[in-house]
This record gives C-alpha cells, structure tokens and sequence, in this order.
C-alpha cells in the first residue's frame, strides 16, 4: 500500500488544502457542543448574563461589594473599573437608564480572559455575601429567634446592637454603617465567616454560576430589560453556531470534491500507468498474469484504491483531529468523568481488533475470486458461439453460478463480521450516554457540575466515540484496498524481459532485409524441454519463405523471435546483420508487416484498421493493399466502402473476411519483411491462389515468412523449412523436400495426390 503513496505527489498541494478544511472543519464541530453548553448555562439558567463581574454596577451597590473583597480583589475590581458619574454616557444610558439619575462604574474596554476570570472570582463570593447579608437582615421577625441570634459571631452581634441604637436617632443604610463602623474589619470577617462555608461547598464555579443571579438583579435594578438580555445573549450564541455549522457544511463540501477530485486523478494515472506498462509486456509477462487478471487488476482493483483514497481523505485526518479535540474538550468540561471515555474507547478498539483478525484474511480471497469470476465471464462471452455449438450452456451456468457462489460466500462472510461493528458501536455509544447522564445527574444535584457542562460532555463523547467510528470504517476499506495496491504494484513493478538496449543500433536507409538465424535456441519459462533447437536458415529479400510442421512444431514460436515477441535463448536472429536485440523495438516492429495466427480487428471502420499500421497512408495505398489481400471484393459490396463500421472484435464480418483484412492492414505499412503466421487458413483455395498471386508483385522487394498448414500455400516458396518438435528436419524447396524429407512427404501426400503435388 505504501508503495502506492508516490502516486499523490501530483497532488500534495490539494491534499495539504484539503487537511486545513478538515482542520476548520474539526474545529467548528468541536466548537458546537461548547456554545451548546453556553446556552443552557447562561442563556437559559443564568437568564443571559454570563460573568459574575458586571458590566456596569451603581456605585453603592459596588460599595457594598468592596466592603467583602480582600484587599487584593478590591485593588484589581478598581484599577478595572471606571466611575461614570450621572448622565455621562448615552449609550450606557440607553442600555440601563438608571445612571442618568445615579454614579455607576463601568467595567474598562478591552480586557483580556485571564482578567475578565479574575474579576469573576473576585466578585462572585461578594455577590453572594452581599445578597445572603441582606436576606438575612430582611427574615421575618418570626424567624429571627433567640436561638438564631445567639449563634451570630460576637462582632456581629455588637455591630447589631451599634446600628439599632443609631438608627433610632438618624436612620442609615446598614452598610454605609458599616462602612464607618470603628471595628470594621472584625466585622467583615465575622460576616465573611458565616457564608464562607456555603460558598467553598460550592466551587469557583457554581459561585460565579450563583453569583450571575445577583448581578442580573443588578441590571434589572438599573433599569435593564431583563427578558431582553436573556433573549439577545440566545440569539447571539444561536447565531455564531449556525454561522459555525454553515462554515462546517462548506469545508465538507469542498473537502469531498478535493477528496473525489485526488482519487479520480491517482485513478487515472494508475490505469494509464498499468496500461502502458501491459503494452510493454513482452509474451512471458502475459504468461504469468491472465488477461482476465490485468482487466479486473486496471478495473475493480484501481476502484477500491479510489474508494478508500476518497474515504481517507476525508475521514483519516479528520477523525484524529475530532477525537484529540473531543478528548481535550471532555476533560476540561469534566476531569472526574473522562473515565467513561477511556473505557468506551478499549471496548471499541478491542472489539475492532477481533473483527479484523477475522475478516482481513478473506480479502485477498475475495480479489482472487473476482479474477476468476471475470475469466469465467470472459470465456463465455468469447465463446458464446462454441457454447451454443455443444449445446453446454447448462454446463457454462454451472460453472459461472459456482465462480458467482464462491465470491458470494466469501463476501457474505466478511459483510456477516463486519456487520457486527454497527451495532455494538452503537450500544457502547448508548450505554457510554447513560452512564454520562447517570452520573452527570448527580454532580449536578451536588452543585458541581452544571447541565450544559454535561450535555457538552456527552456531546463530546459521541464524538470521540465517532471518531473511532470512523477510523474502524477505514480499517474496514484498508485491507481491502491494500490488497488491490498490492495487486497493482505487481504488474507496475514487474520489469519487462524485453527491453531495449541503453546504446542501440539503427537500419541504414535502404537496408536490405536479410533475415537471418543462427543456432537459434529457445526454452520457455520453467519449461522442461526448449520448444526451438539450433535453428539455423536464411530468408532472403524478394523471396518467401515457408515454414511447415505438425502442429506444436514450434512454427509460431520461432516467427515469435523476428518482432522480439520474446527473445532467444541462446543464438541470434539477425536483420542485414545487426542482432534484432541491438534495435529498439520501435524500429524492429516499424519494418515489419506482421498478420498474427489469431486475427483481431477494433471497433471503428474498415479505414480505421487499415490505418492501424500506417496512420499517414494515402487512400489510394489503402485500397491496394486491399486489392491486393483479396479484401476490395467485399469492401465494395458495401454502401460505405472503407466507411464501414466494424464491430468490437471484427464480430460483423466473417473469418475469411477478417484475415483478409488483418493481411490488408499489414501490407498497408509497405515493410521490408512481412510475417505471415499461418493467415491463410480462413480462406478459400481460389482466394489464397489470388492472393499469393498478388503478393509476388506487391511484396517483391520484402523478405516473407509464410507459416501454413496447408500444402498448396508454400508449394511456390522458393525456401521451405520443416519443423518437426523444435528442429528443422528439412529446408529447401517443395521438390527437394519432397523427395528427401519423409516429414514433409507425409504432411503433403496427407493433403494432396501425387499429381496435385507434381
């Protein structure tokens, strides 16, 4: 799989984009759940008021405040704080109308979290010193029993006594009293003392949370609209949120066509690549993969490499960003509860190391029986017309219904195993949210944990979880898909047995094609016996040479040498003298007119093919070689001519037709040598006599190879070679032979009578 990641080079830059959309993606996701949590806190429990440090205060309310601040807090609440003396400031005013009458401080412009934090934790327990003082002051007369008042701290008690007996003479507000009062500072502390209990049970902040209560009163006091805070504060967070939501929709759009953009184009790099690289093979490479192999190896397996490109790009550097920042966010929401996260995720990944132990074996299976369910398809869809000859279509559907069984089987097996993540998943996600309400639900009855901060939590647990989720699906697509990569390196690195040399030759301009082999040896690969043994003969220009033999003689493989379809084993076979392996193969094949055994036609028009050798031909040169392959018979018959369509395969034309044409589309090429590997066989006596006719006068500059079964096909050759397993048994002509070779006496009487023959 590794091996494949050379292939995104030509796309870094779009996968580097791609991760920086995944990572403002990532972010604005992890960022909901937070402002979730702001809503229900201070939008809805806190009424929209979201620091226990006001924004503005009057001033004798912050003097009661400061009365219960140390004086370190009572130092930073000044040096923070402005007084805005009466009627000073219409937009304050505006906001709370109260400070046109009265002095009020306002909190400074442009302070930074840390000291906003600060001035929380400085006024939070003041506020509610202040509030419970005052509560206590206002009880009921019947509540104020002589018990309750025993336990008041002495210092208190005197104060009480002070204040009762002045405020008989000169009615006074208690803290501006106490602001006065001669043991002020004891007097503080004892207050101090009575709510300092309550207040540390509670936590910086559920102190702050409590406190906002205060400072809501506060503003509604200075005439604020109360209901107007609370709603602004909702449609403020509501709308960051959607803007959040709205900015994590486009990032995954852009990052799913980014992500479809880079597996489509390594996808079709690596199909070009594999395809150039299967034209390099020589006949041993096609020896060792399958056709059926190569198309499923360019088709299915460069798809799954496409499928898992867009998942991961999408989802592999995604998920570790959401789970790292769900883990981060969790534990700072609630420490004491990230526990239940650690286990969800051993069970997760426990769960998915079983599944994979079990499942990822299959998939080298199942590509595996892919290849053979295509070469089954592929056989009978080539051989339809051979099927429907032996009446074996019963036959045939078994065989494809076991091929289809087989794959069926085996990807129900791993589809039955990986199906069991789902539901487990979901249970420990719904089992992981109970136990996040469980015990959410009693630290808030505790007072020390408040419910967005556990929404939030259980919100950031789904997404770690998912994460998980996500990565586990790729676990699913990897093995799969690292089994195609693996596939695919096979024939990407698979290194051509034919190659050409690092300094080559080159023909001169008018070389003569004197084709040549000397002690030619050729053994296939892990072959026991070599199929040619020291073949050595001439084939002069202007003349044609035949090659006959039983059949597995090795004919075909010894014209196999000429174009360097594979190479010698031992021996040369040589062109006017320079070994065809000092050529490129460019050069070798461009001065060689080859007509295969099997003859094979593209889909286009009859031009199209003729111009397959020679695409710079002139039309008249087309229908000569034509004429001359017998082939303009049929060509005119039809209304389009050289227009005419031709089918995948040559499928609407017959076998004689199609030789005849495969033989035109080699002459049209006007080669120094022609190969004719046994290209008569379709047709009839009397059009093979034209033909050969007709070659005499075209080719009469050429050196031909002409390999036939047929007797009547070579009797005219000036040079017959007989092979009989791998080793010339006779050459010379068909008189010669026919008289001192017993091989080709025996092929040719089999063929023909004595006076056909004479």
């Amino acid at each position: 799989m590794l091996k494949l990641l050379k292939h995104l080079k030509p796309f870094l830059l779009l996968i580097i984009i791609a991760v920086i959309l995944l990572y403002a993606q990532a972010m604005a996701d992890l960022a909901l759940p937070d402002y979730m949590s702001r809503i229900v806190n201070v939008g809805l429990q806190k009424g929209g008021v979201e620091n226990s440090a006001p924004e503005a205060v009057r001033k004798t309310e912050m003097d009661k405040l400061l009365l219960f601040m140390s004086d370190q807090n009572k130092q930073l609440v000044l040096n923070n704080y402005t007084l805005d003396k009466a009627n000073s400031d219409a937009k304050l005013i505006k906001k709370y109308p109260v400070m046109a009458q009265e002095d009020a401080l306002v909190m400074n412009q442009g302070l930074d979290k840390s000291t906003i934090d600060s001035l929380n934790n400085a006024f939070g327990a003041a506020w509610l010193t202040v509030s419970g003082f005052e509560q206590m002051l206002n009880a009921p007369a019947a509540d104020q029993t002589s018990d309750s008042t025993q336990q008041m701290p002495p210092a208190l008690l005197q104060f009480m006594g002070y204040y009762m007996n002045l405020n008989k003479t000169t009615p006074t507000d208690i803290f501006v009293v106490m602001q006065n009062y001669p043991d002020k500072a004891n007097l503080v502390d004892a207050i101090n003392g009575i709510f300092a209990s309550k207040t540390a049970a509670l936590g910086i902040t559920m102190i702050n949370q409590a406190a906002t209560t205060d400072v809501k009163s506060e503003y509604v006091a200075m005439g604020a609209d109360a209901s107007k805070i609370q709603s602004s504060y909702i449609w403020q967070i509501g709308m960051l949120m959607l803007l959040l939501s709205l900015a994590s929709a486009a990032c995954t759009v852009a990052v799913a066509f980014i992500a479809a953009r880079t597996a489509a184009g390594v996808g079709r790099n690596l199909r070009k690549q594999v395809f150039e690289k299967v034209e390099r093979f020589s006949n041993t490479e096609f020896d060792k993969f399958s056709t059926a192999s190569l198309i499923t190896r360019t088709t299915n397996d460069i798809t799954q490499i496409q499928m898992l490109l867009v998942i991961m790009i999408r989802m592999i550097f995604y998920a570790p960003i959401l789970g790292i920042g769900g883990v981060i966010k969790a534990i700072e929401k609630s420490p004491s509860m990230s526990w239940i996260i650690g286990v969800a995720v051993l069970v997760l990944i426990s769960l998915i190391l079983v599944v994979f132990s079990i499942a990822v074996p299959k998939f080298k299976l199942v590509q595996k029986l892919v290849d053979r369910l295509n070469l089954v398809t592929r056989e009978n869809l080539t051989g339809m017309m051979v099927i429907r000859a032996f009446n074996t279509q019963g036959f045939e559907s078994e065989r494809f219904d076991k091929a289809n069984k087989d794959l069926t089987k085996v990807n129900l097996f791993v589809n039955r195993v990986m199906v069991v993540m789902m539901p487990v998943m979901m249970l420990v996600m719904n089992a992981v949210t109970l136990l996040i309400v469980w015990i959410g639900a009693h630290q808030i009855a505790n007072s020390t944990m408040q419910i967005g901060d556990m929404m939030a939590f259980m919100q950031y647990a789904m997404q770690i979880l998912m994460a998980f989720l996500m990565l586990s699906f790729m676990f699913i697509l990897i093995p799969r898909a690292s089994v195609s990569a693996t596939r695919i390196s096979e024939v990407l690195e698979t290194e051509a047995s034919i190659v050409d040399p690092k300094n080559p030759k080159h023909f001169e301009k008018n070389f003569s094609p004197v084709l040549e082999f000397k002690n030619v040896t050729f053994n296939y690969p892990n072959a026991e016996l070599p199929a040619l043994r020291n073949i050595s003969f001439t084939a002069l220009p202007g003349q044609t040479t035949a090659i006959i033999g039983s059949t597995g003689s090795g004919k075909t493989t010894l014209v196999n040498l000429i174009p360097r379809f594979y190479d010698a084993t031992d021996g040369q076979v040589t062109i006017d003298g320079i070994d065809v392996r000092d050529l490129t193969q460019n050069e070798l094949r461009e001065n060689i007119g080859y007509i295969p055994q099997k003859t094979s036609l593209f889909s286009g028009t009859i031009e199209s093919n003729l111009r397959y050798g020679a695409p710079d031909a002139k039309e008249e040169d087309l229908i000569k070689a034509a004429e001359t392959a017998q082939a303009m018979e049929f060509i005119t018959e039809k209304p389009e001519g050289l227009n005419s369509e031709i089918q995948e395969g040559g499928g609407n034309v017959s076998g004689g037709q199609k030789q005849r044409l495969s033989i035109a589309r080699a002459l049209a090429r006007k080669a120094p040598i022609y190969v004719f590997d046994d290209s008569f066989s379709s047709l009839d006596f009397i059009t093979d006599s034209k033909l050969r006719k007709a070659l005499v006068n075209y080719t009469k500059n050429s050196t031909i190879l002409l390999v036939a079964q047929r007797i009547s096909t070579i009797m005219g050759a000036q040079q017959i070679i007989v092979l009989n397993d791998g080793e010339i048994v006779g050459i010379g002509t068909h008189k010669e032979l026919l008289k001192d070779c017993p091989t080709y006496s025996e092929i040719a009487y089999s063929q023909l009578s004595k006076e056909e023959l004479e």
